[in-house]
């Protein structure tokens, strides 16, 4: 199995199945702590084995500073074979997060896992800076 997985502003795709994606965030700035961020976007592309179909669980860890979870979402994705001999079976995820809380500064780290395996995802880090004004 092949992942990417990155954080943004926004994702979405087309009639076609052509994912777009705005504004991929690898740093958030804040002035307090604890800080919300209103939204962000995970976007999960996953290119599974020929062996891999049927229901698939997966949970979703936004892990802290500490390693502590500062959310996490459980599902299962459908994936069907390949209509075509040879074709990878492609899922595609895109999760808007609301609301999430960021209890301090530091490298907040997301770890994907599917079935039985944990794959580590991206990283966002949380930094301080002094308020404005």
């Amino acid at each position: 199995m092949q992942i990417i997985a990155l954080l943004c502003d926004d994702a979405g795709t087309d009639e076609y199945g052509k994912l777009s994606i705005r504004g991929v965030l690898n740093e958030l700035q804040a002035s307090d702590f604890p800080a919300r961020q209103e939204r962000l976007v995970l976007v999960v592309v996953v290119e599974w084995d020929g062996a891999e179909h049927g229901r698939i669980p997966f949970r979703i860890d936004l892990l802290g500073p500490d390693d502590d979870p500062v959310f996490t979402v459980d599902g299962h994705t459908d994936v069907k074979q390949a209509s075509e001999p040879g074709a990878p079976a492609k899922t595609q995820m895109i999760m808007p997060l609301e609301n999430v809380l960021f209890v301090r500064p530091g490298r907040y780290r997301v770890r994907l896992t599917f079935g039985e395996q944990a794959h580590e995802g991206p990283s966002l880090y949380l930094k301080k800076v002094e308020a404005a004004g």
